[in-house]
Parts: structure tokens; sequence; C-alpha cells
């Protein structure tokens, strides 16, 4: 098997890997991570951004916006040093305006417009509000979705504005009337009231009428629609409405990593626009190590921008928690830990440990913040480090 080469740099982004407090104990029952202990015992604590709990954005989007440079540079409190670390504490900002590289990664053109990302969505009723649930929950078929966004799509561009769908499942709207709301991401707003979350102009506060209305037309053609009435002949919840978020505009971003893996359409996009060698998340760390040798299929020979330190780079999203966090169905979340530990962190951290890997960087992420360490070979040996994983979990 071929391994991955000494000058190689690994970074893993993980969201929903980080518990809160008041549910660590319950989420971690059970379970032994030796590797992934040791490589948080003894790694260098690059950043550690508090979140709050009204964020309209979740920490791995805002982590992967910045990396990029598709958002501004995050402010920070302070720099301290701690047990020979690099601490850098800092407030978590709420930028993620991702959704023009979600069209691109989507086969869309995003151009000079402002794009916001809009899905379609289950708002459930409950005693005195409603309720976002999780989309990923919907079961909604690409031909459902094609069928929804067929009748939508008139009412929309009637109203001037301009829309498409490159995808069923994820379309994107443009208008100069929707150039300064602020959205939520559906996963931020998803299990909680949806009042606080609705979109909102930026710099009042007041919700928009332009999208007030655009919603109102979408749910009204879909209240009697067939797709909805199979859908709930079988059980299933209607699609009752749409979330709008991650509204921006494209803008030059950097070339961070030379390769990323990822699953998700924001980083997909994002490494698209860089020139990254792009791929799917591979399932282990050996499937990624065994590909390593392949030809980057869409990077350019050398890094634009002076970006050589990170020709040796790649970035790996993994995301298999984040359908059992936001269920709050610990006993899923709690095997998925299992398997993160034995697919990723163990051997990275045998690779690290054998020279394989020069570097291995790995940000995890919770529900408001975020903690981002690094490790080399060297600091493995520095046993007086003793950063317990209890340590970085979210009050």
């Amino acid at each position: 098997m071929r391994t991955i080469m000494p000058a190689d740099r690994l970074h893993l982004l993980v969201p929903f890997a980080l518990p809160s407090a008041a549910v660590a104990s319950t989420a971690l029952a059970g379970l032994e991570y030796p590797a992934l202990s040791k490589l948080v015992a003894r790694a260098t604590l690059d950043e550690q951004v508090i979140g709050e709990d009204f964020q309209r954005t979740l920490p791995h989007e805002r982590w992967v916006a910045h990396a990029f440079g598709a958002a501004a540079p995050r402010a920070t409190a302070g720099t301290g040093a701690t047990n020979g670390t690099n601490d850098t504490r800092g407030a978590a900002d709420d930028e993620a305006p991702l959704a023009p590289w979600m069209l691109l990664a989507d086969g869309g053109t995003p151009g000079n417009a402002t794009w916001a990302c809009i899905q379609p969505v289950h708002v459930r009723i409950a005693h005195d509000h409603l309720v976002l649930i999780d989309p990923a929950s919907l079961e909604l078929t690409d031909a459902d979705a094609a069928a929804l966004y067929a009748v939508a799509k008139p009412l929309i561009e009637e109203l001037g504005v301009r829309v498409e769908a490159p995808t069923p499942q994820r379309w994107y709207l443009s208008s100069k009337e929707f150039g300064t709301l602020a959205g939520a991401s559906p996963l931020r707003a998803s299990g909680r009231n949806i009042e606080i979350w609705l979109p909102h102009e930026a710099h009042s506060g007041q919700r928009s009428r332009a999208w007030m209305k655009v919603q109102n037309e979408v749910q009204m053609a879909w209240f009697e629609h067939p797709v909805n009435e199979a859908r709930e002949a079988h059980g299933l919840p209607a699609v009752n409405s749409i979330w709008f978020h991650a509204q921006g505009t494209l803008r030059p971003v950097k070339r961070a990593f030379a390769r990323v893996r990822s699953d998700s359409a924001a980083t997909r996009g994002l490494a698209l626009a860089a020139g990254a060698a792009l791929e799917a998340a591979p399932d282990t760390f050996r499937t990624l190590a065994a590909s390593a040798d392949n030809a980057p299929r869409n990077a350019p020979e050398s890094a634009p921008n002076g970006a050589a330190s990170e020709e040796a780079a790649t970035l790996v999203e993994l995301d298999p928690f984040s359908a059992a966090y936001i269920q709050q169905d610990w006993g899923r979340w709690n095997a998925a830990f299992a398997q993160l530990e034995r697919d990723w962190f163990a051997p990275a951290l045998a690779a690290l440990q054998a020279g394989e890997l020069a570097e291995l960087g790995f940000t995890l992420c919770g529900d408001t913040g975020s903690v981002t360490l690094r490790a080399t070979r060297g600091d493995l040996r520095k046993f007086w480090r003793r950063r317990e994983f209890a340590s970085l979990f979210i009050e």
C-alpha cells in the first residue's frame, strides 16, 4: 500500500465532532479513543473560537470560508502561551457567505451577482411556534424536488427574482432586493423555534417584505401539490416552505490546500475556485493514503499568490456526525465517533509516528465553536503536554 509522502501535511475538518459539556458524558459513554487523546494532549493549539448561542452560521462553515479567504480575516481577542502551545482565542464572527461557491460546485456560473442558497424544507407547527426540521430527514427524492421546483420557478421569476436550480435539492436566488438579507444555516436553525432565525436585513434587523412575498407564493403553490399529498399518504412530512441562507458574492480566494477531499458543496466550490485538486471524501485514512500518488485532477502546476507552502497540504472534510448531532441521537453519534477513531485518528497517528506524515492538523467543531490543533512527530515526544479532550468541550 502506498503511503502519504513525508513532505505531506494533512488537515481534517470534522463538523459536529465536539459535544457540548452538558451532553458529553452521554455522547462519549463507553468510548475509548487513545489515538485522538494522544493527539489532543500533545498537539499545538492553533485556535479556539468561542461561539455564541444566536450565531446564524456554523463553525465549520466559518472555518472553511476563512481558510480560503471567502470571508474577512477573523479578529482575535488575544494570543497567549499555554503549556508550550500557541493558544489563539477569539469570538466567532458570523461570516460564511458561501452560496456563490456552492452554486459553482453544483455546476452553475455565479458571475458577479449576489446569490443565496434556497432549500425546500418542512416547518412543523409546535405548541405556540414553528420549528424547522433537519432537511436531510425529509427523504425528499430528486424527482419530487424537481417537480416542486417546476411549480415554484415561474412564481419566483414573476416577482423579478432570478432563480437557478443546477441540482434539484439546492436552488439559488439572486435579487437586488435581497442584497442585505442575512439568513441562518438550516442545520443551525433545525429543531428550534424559527422566529429568530428567519432572514432579516443585516443592518436594521427588519424582515424583508420581498422575501416574505416569494416565500408565501411558494408555500401556497405547494399546499395541495401532488408531491405533498403523496408524501403525507406515506407518512412523510410535507415540503411546505423554503429556507434562505449563505448569501454572498463571488470574490477571489486563495489556494489554502493543494488537494481537497470533501462532499460539501461549499468546500468543493471553494476548492474549484482556488484551483485545488478535488475529489470526494474518502472512507478511511488508508483509502486516502493509497490514492496519495494519483495526479491532481484540476490543480495548476504551481500555487498562485505565493502559496508554495501549501503545495503538499491536503484538506479532508469528514461529516459522520451532523444528522446525529442535530437529532440528539447520541447512540448514533457515539458509534460514528468510534469509527472515526478507528478509521482516521489511529492510522493518522501511526503515520505521523512513522514519519510518513509530516504534520497532522485537525479542526473539531461543535454547534457554536471550534478548536484547531496541529501535531508533528516532534510534538508526540513532548510528554509534558497533557491537554484533556474534555477541555475542548463547548459550554
